[in-house]
């Protein structure tokens, strides 16, 4: 126990359990003994150990690494408030007496967050890697579909013709902006709170810089009561979880709409759906499935953290120990699902025959035969009108714009003449689009090769 000395009673054993946050924080193992070895250094070259208790405290922290990964360490949640007190213990019986000068000077308050901000970093990292793997797998894909045309949606409704690859560039651009939010994330964990104590320092000359530089922080924390206190860090992380499952679980509903027999257009792998155990017929999309409703655990996680913060008052609060369980749930849950998402994707194959024969039944190019109009000198407002009619009279007849004659044309508005009818041939309507960012081949292909460039030659694949 790191605090009984002024205790009569030893803790319930029923409350210790309950007060155990052992079960979250073992996770923190790698940067708890990261923390102790370059801790042990630098009281050693205060003077406040010897080199050679220096030497004896690093191999057990060495040896106590070895066991817990090797299974021949397992500490107790109903024995440990955390991971602190169980490396401490185990330290006492490895090396003795020896093992308790390490605290000298360190508290738990600023122990747990630098060890908490080392493993943002590290896992902020880790997440960045595997988005921009996700992304070349869609950049893979988009380079196959450059003209694929299918139907894009506004309120779930024909709106106007993509590209295949354009509509996953959009996913590209989405995901991009999660690596962005991570970067952050490891720019803000980055200033040290090892040496702020409890809550106001230490009397003892504790070497911070050393530490800085051993811990591989950029900076120290200003102020040592909002060091131990500050939690801003996890909510953002937190929030950038949720914004990348919420992205993740986008494309999932996608995926989900597009595998329909109704759909018809893309046939995920086996290997990552599910039959009926009553339905013969039945291929499910469940992976899909899962991951869109993981989403709810990481969103709740966020709403957990940034509600448990909100009423603590300076400095640190027991309360704070819940945070690690709602930021390691969404870590796995976010980089799961980054990792099956992109296996998954892999499987799927694009079939657009059924989609292209809805669209040339279709009045999608209604937009364009709109431009053509203003192209002809007709205000906007009376060529959406007059395409608009276009349109029921088309419904009407259970045709589409590409079958239209010029005399039907004609006698619909004298304004049409045989040219409008290139318009309304589906194969060019990507072709004839002006501006960047459209779904033109030509600026399509422009950003395939910027984002081949920036994914394939500055990132490593794992």
């Amino acid at each position: 126990m790191l605090w009984g000395g002024r205790f009569e009673d030893k803790p319930d054993k029923t409350a210790l359990e309950f007060s155990s946050s052992l079960r979250d924080d073992i996770l923190l193992i790698k940067e708890e003994i990261l923390c102790g070895k370059a801790y042990a250094e630098m009281l050693c070259g205060i003077g406040i150990i010897t080199s050679i208790e220096l030497k004896t405290i690093t191999e057990a922290l060495s040896s106590v690494e070895t066991e817990y990964h090797n299974n021949q360490w397992n500490p107790d949640p109903k024995v440990f408030e955390d991971i602190h007190s169980a490396i401490e213990s185990r330290l006492y019986e490895l090396i003795g007496d020896t093992a308790g000068k390490l605290r000298a000077g360190r508290s738990r308050n600023d122990q747990v967050v630098t060890s908490l901000r080392m493993w943002c970093k590290k896992s902020s990292m880790e997440i960045i890697n595997l988005i921009s793997i996700l992304q070349r797998t869609f950049i893979n894909t988009a380079e196959q579909h450059l003209e694929t045309i299918i139907p894009g949606y506004t309120h779930l409704q024909h709106a106007q013709p993509v590209s295949l690859a354009h509509h996953l560039l959009a996913y590209i651009e989405m995901i991009e902006r999660d690596k962005e939010r991570f970067s952050g994330i490891i720019k803000e964990s980055d200033s040290m709170p090892l040496g702020s104590g409890a809550l106001a320092g230490s009397t003892l000359p504790i070497d911070v810089y050393f530490l800085k530089e051993k811990l591989g922080f950029s900076l120290l924390c200003n102020n040592s009561m909002d060091a131990v206190s500050d939690r801003d860090f996890v909510i953002d992380y937190l929030n950038a979880c949720s914004i990348g499952m919420m992205h993740l679980s986008r494309l999932c509903e996608e995926l989900v709409i597009w595998s329909t027999a109704e759909w018809k257009f893309i046939r995920i792998g086996d290997s990552f759906t599910t039959g009926s155990s009553l339905m013969p017929q039945k291929k499910n999309p469940d992976i899909a499935e899962l991951i869109r409703g993981k989403t709810s655990r990481v969103f709740s996680n966020y709403q957990s953290v940034i509600a448990l913060m909100k009423g603590l008052p300076l400095s640190y609060n027991r309360d704070m120990q819940e945070e690690k369980h709602s930021l390691f749930s969404s870590y796995s849950i976010y980089t799961d699902s980054l990792k099956l998402m992109k296996l998954m994707f892999e499987t799927i194959k694009f079939d657009n025959s059924y989609l292209l024969t809805l669209m040339k039944k279709s009045t999608i190019l209604a937009t364009d035969a709109a431009d053509w109009l203003v192209s002809k000198g007709i205000p906007f407002r009376e060529a959406h009108d007059i395409v608009g009619e276009l349109v029921k009279y088309c419904l009407k007849k259970e045709i589409g714009f590409e079958e239209l004659t010029p005399e039907e044309l004609k006698r619909m508005n004298p304004v049409f003449d045989e040219s409008v009818c290139e318009v309304f041939k589906l194969d060019n309507s990507l072709s004839r689009k002006k501006t960047e960012g459209s779904p033109n081949p030509v600026f399509v292909k422009e950003q395939i090769t910027k984002w081949k460039s920036a994914l394939f030659l500055k990132t490593s694949q794992v």
